[in-house]
Parts: structure tokens; sequence; C-alpha cells
């Protein structure tokens, strides 16, 4: 997928011509990112010393979504190995839940990722979409394929499917999403059954995410905000855990571990931002306490909320200047302290590579979360003219973006195995990935079903997978640097969408600071 690049010259006729026609495609064909005011982004002098082609990294990590999603697809699909799938899911229930995202490598919708999902990825979009130009409405395409079935998801008040598919079913078979046949169930939470964490972050990523699209599609974000204020009323007053009600069904998979406390938190963050609703912020300055702000828990992805909940919070008080919101500083400021190699509280692991290492299960979730965190903060940071501040040492915004993009350019490839951890991108990367639909043939090359115990076959082989799932970043390397490449071992070869989510705004902001956007 390398780029071609065609160098011309513009004569001062034809110069004002393409301009206004490239002004007026943008008005007709693409919608702009919520601009925050704020001083430009801040961009290294000299290109030479890109390690990697973040853009092409950023298009790849985008191009991903298409590969997991299910439902009908469209004309413009452009993973086309996949084809069409799950077109009776929610039919148990007599609902209407086609589409959305598979989370992972098998073929279960989990409502829980898949709304973390799509909060960063509109998280990544709100911070970044500036910067991506064409590959924004890719980004804002895949957020919407997401959103409109998290509106399906809602339909009904004081009610949410936030499952189809039977896990243990489903992981009993090896099957393409394009043949499965093992039960799509359907799972909600209402009021005889809450589940607050779940809803909460339902309401968080329709909140946020309608700030994706409030300037070129005002009637969905309307829709989307006003199902993010009915959903979080929902989550709140009917407090409960998913994981005790739907505990057969949810658990191993994605129990909440964490509590429903950072949700609410999170989700009231999200909707403070979203409406500017004054309710919103006496929430968080009453609840925040109770909720977890000050806790020092320093993982964030699709179980814990804290850290994110306390940096989106930080802003409003490092750029809007809103001192009810002071703390949320402190608390953003503990988290990167934990980070920062010899900084005081330092606590955080490393692998002799470098990589940040949180645990053995799907790692890469947590270094894509981190450096988008770390990024954005100090893009916040840079914007309010501040710094970092653990116990008397202080550190930049530099410091952050230097953090974020070791990081990533560890995940491109600068490690020990000389791998890249994103299939498709760099000359070495994972080739059996733990996932169904990129290691069955596909339906174009195998047209037959291939029933639930032959695919086992596919999956003990140690060929690689034939269908590569473009940008896809597996859970990654163990904590010496070890990657086997065994399709069996799913905590280290099997991609998730929320790993891709945070990674893509981290991407862009790389991308552009680079010159290469």
């Amino acid at each position: 997928m390398g780029r071609t690049t065609m160098a011309f010259s513009l004569s001062y006729f034809t110069l004002p011509l393409l301009l206004s026609c490239f002004a007026a495609c943008l008005l007709l064909c693409h919608c702009f990112p919520p601009q925050h005011k704020s001083k430009p982004f801040h961009r290294h002098n000299h290109r030479r010393f890109a390690s990697h082609n973040y853009r092409d990294a950023l298009t790849k990590s985008i191009l991903f979504f298409e590969g997991q999603r299910s439902g009908k697809l469209p004309s413009n699909q452009r993973m086309t190995w996949r084809k069409d799938s799950g077109l009776s899911d929610g039919s148990a229930m007599h609902v209407n839940l086609v589409g959305g995202y598979y989370d992972a490598g098998d073929n279960v919708k989990f409502g829980f990722p898949m709304a973390f999902t799509t909060t960063m990825l509109s998280w990544s979009v709100i911070e970044f979409g500036g910067l991506m130009k064409g590959e924004l409405q890719n980004a804002r395409q895949a957020v919407r394929w997401a959103t409109d079935y998290l509106l399906k998801a809602t339909a009904h008040p004081d009610t949410i499917y936030v499952q189809v598919g039977d896990a243990n079913k489903d992981h009993a078979c090896w099957e393409r999403p394009e043949d499965m046949d093992t039960p799509r169930s359907v799972f909600k939470i209402d009021k005889n059954t809450p589940g607050s964490e779940v809803a909460a972050e339902t309401a968080a990523a329709l909140a946020a995410a309608s700030l994706v699209f409030r300037r070129c599609d005002p009637t969905y974000s309307k829709l989307l905000v006003g199902r993010a204020i009915r959903v979080f009323q929902f989550a709140d007053k009917y407090r409960g855990a998913y994981s005790n009600g739907l505990k057969s069904v949810v658990c191993p998979f994605y129990c909440d571990f964490s509590g429903y406390e950072d949700e609410l938190l999170w989700g009231a963050a999200w909707l403070h931002k979203a409406t500017k609703n004054p309710i919103y912020l006496r929430y968080i300055e009453v609840n925040g306490q109770t909720l977890g702000a000050g806790e020092s828990d320093n993982t964030f992805g699709w179980d814990n909320k804290h850290v994110g909940a306390r940096i989106l919070l930080s802003r409003e008080f490092l750029v809007q200047k809103l001192q009810p919101l002071h703390d949320y500083k402190a608390h953003a400021d503990n988290f990167f302290c934990s980070l920062i190699p010899g900084a005081p509280f330092s606590s955080a692991q490393y692998t002799p590579g470098g990589l940040l290492f949180k645990m053995s299960d799907s790692n890469m979730q947590y270094v894509t979360s981190t450096s988008f965190l770390l990024v954005t903060y100090a893009k916040y940071l840079k914007s309010s003219r501040t710094v970092v501040n653990c116990g008397g040492s202080v550190f930049s915004p530099k410091t952050l973006r230097a953090m974020a993009k070791k990081q990533m350019d560890y995940l491109l490839g600068d490690n020990p195995l000389r791998m890249s951890y994103m299939v498709g991108y760099g000359p070495r990367y994972p080739q059996r990935i733990h996932h169904r639909a990129s290691s069955l043939p596909s339906k174009s090359a195998h047209p037959a079903k291939i029933p639930c115990s032959l695919g086992f076959n596919y999956m003990n082989s140690r060929s690689p997978n034939p269908n590569i799932l473009v940008g896809a970043v597996v859970g990654g390397p163990d904590q010496h640097d070890h990657f086997p490449d065994q399709r069996s071992d799913y905590e280290q070869s099997e991609p998730a969408t929320y790993v891709n989510a945070p990674l893509v705004g981290a991407l862009a902001y790389l991308a552009h600071s680079f010159g290469q956007l």
C-alpha cells in the first residue's frame, strides 16, 4: 500500500481555481472536526528524523476497522475479502442489531468494548482530526459505523442491548463471520438487570461522537447527544454492574473489574464537554471523589476509565479555565509522573527494549492508549503554557511527546525483533494472527461453507493467514520482548478494535509533526 508522490508546479492562474475547487469539495463532501482555540501544533523541524512513515501507519490503522465490520457492507468497502455477516442479528429479541464491530478475532459483538472503541476513535478525531487531511473522512466513517449500531442498541428507553452472540459457543468454533451458525443470542441490561458501566460508556461514546459530527451533520449530532443524555440518566439512576446480572454471559471475556464508578465519571465528563450543560459540571463536583477521581489507578483501557476522565477534565481547567476542576490537573500529573522513568513516583514497568508493559494479555492496548494520552496532554499543556509537576520535578510537553514517539516507534518496528506489530506495515509483521476471518480462506477463494470444527484445521496450521488484516495491531511481545507469532496465542497474537482506536490519534499527531500530513 505504498504511496506515490507527484511533483508539479502551479501557475498563478491555476492556483486560485484549484483552491476554490478544493474548498467547495470540502464543503460538499466533508465535515470539519471541532476545533479548539489553541496555538498551532508542535511540528518537528526536520523530516529526516522521522523514524517511520506515520502517515502510512495512520491510513492502515483506520482501514483495520473495515475488517471488523459486521452487517451489510457498503459498496465502498476497501477490505474486499470481507463480506456481509450477521444480517439477522437482533432477531432473537425482535430488534434490529445489524451492524457494529466484532471486537477482536471472534464473531461476537460485545457492547462494552465497542462503546469504548467508539469513545476513543471519537476523541482521536476531536483532538487530531484537523491534522488527518484525507484520512479524516475514513476516520469519521469508522466512528459512524459504531454509532449507527449504538443508536439501535439504545433505541428503547431504559434498555441497552449489550451483546450479540454466545461467546462460549462462538469460541468453540473457528468460523468465518460470513459462515457463522452459532446462536446469535441477544443480551440486554434494563431497570431490573442494570449495567451502569456499559451504559455510562455508551453514553460517553455517543456524546463524544456528537462532537465529531457537530459541524458537518448537525442533525445526526443532535440525535447522538440526545441519546447520550438519556442513556447516562439510565446508567446513573439504576446503578449496578452488568458483570453481576450478566456474569455468565460477559465474564470472563469483558467482566468489569474496576466497578462502574469510573464510567460514571467518564460519561459525565463527556456529556459536560458535549453539552456544556452546568448540571454535568455540578455532577462532577459533587460526585467526583466518590467516583474515584483521586485514586491512584494508572491503567487506562476498556475496563478502567479513571485516567482518561482525569485528563479530559484537566483540559477544562487548563484550557477553559474552569476553576472547580483545578484538582484534575494534579490528578492528571500523577498519572504521567508514574510513567516517566526516573521521575519521583515513577512506577511503570518497561521491557528491556523500552516498551511500556502493563500485563501479558493484550498489552499493546495500554501502549496505544497511553501514547494517545501523552500527546493529548502535551497538547493541553502547550496550550496553557504549563508543565507536568512531579513532586518538585517538572517535565515539559516535549518530554511527553518524546515518550509517545518512542512507544509508537517500538510498535512500528524499532524493537529487539525488528518487527512491526501492525499487520501490513513494514517488511516484517505478524503472519499468524488470532483472527478467524483473517486465518480462514475468504469467501471469494473458498465459496463453500467451512463448518465449525473443520475451521480448527486452519487455526492449528503454521501457514500464514491468507487474508491480510491490514492495520491490525496485535497484543504484542511479552515482558522480555519475545513474540512467538502463534495463532493459538490470543494474548499476544489477537488484534482488537480498542487497541487501534487511540492509536489513530497518536499516529495523526506524529504524521503531522514530522511533515507527513
